[in-house]
């Protein structure tokens, strides 16, 4: 089985994905540190703003495609029949799919 993101190339996406998440999590932090919003309107305000909603959609993005890398890694590796690798591999896409389109669903409401 060939892997699209292998070698180098997963190794730089998990890095790179690892550091935005790791920034947004400190920038949420620090904000809410300084200014906590005081209520739902006003948490709903704050995500609604655009830089926000965007930073936030990256956000699951990065998580969505670590999650996937990661996983999809660990199952390459250490599942070593091939019919179960692919229907656990085609199980996790299907999750992470749908996690995604939750998530959507979720920012496009706000």
């Amino acid at each position: 089985m060939k892997k699209a993101l292998s070698g180098l190339r997963a190794w730089t996406v998990q890095r790179f994905t690892a550091v935005y998440m790791l920034l947004a999590v400190l920038f949420a932090l620090v904000h809410f540190a300084w200014n906590a919003p005081h209520g739902f309107e006003a948490w709903r305000a704050w995500l609604g703003g655009p830089l926000v909603r965007m930073a936030t959609l990256l956000f699951f993005v990065a998580l969505l495609l670590h999650t996937w890398v990661g996983l999809r890694d660990v199952m390459m590796d250490y599942i070593k029949p091939l019919a179960l690798r692919l229907a656990l591999l085609a199980l996790l896409g299907f999750y992470l799919v749908g996690m995604a389109a939750w998530v959507m669903r979720i920012l496009l409401l706000l």
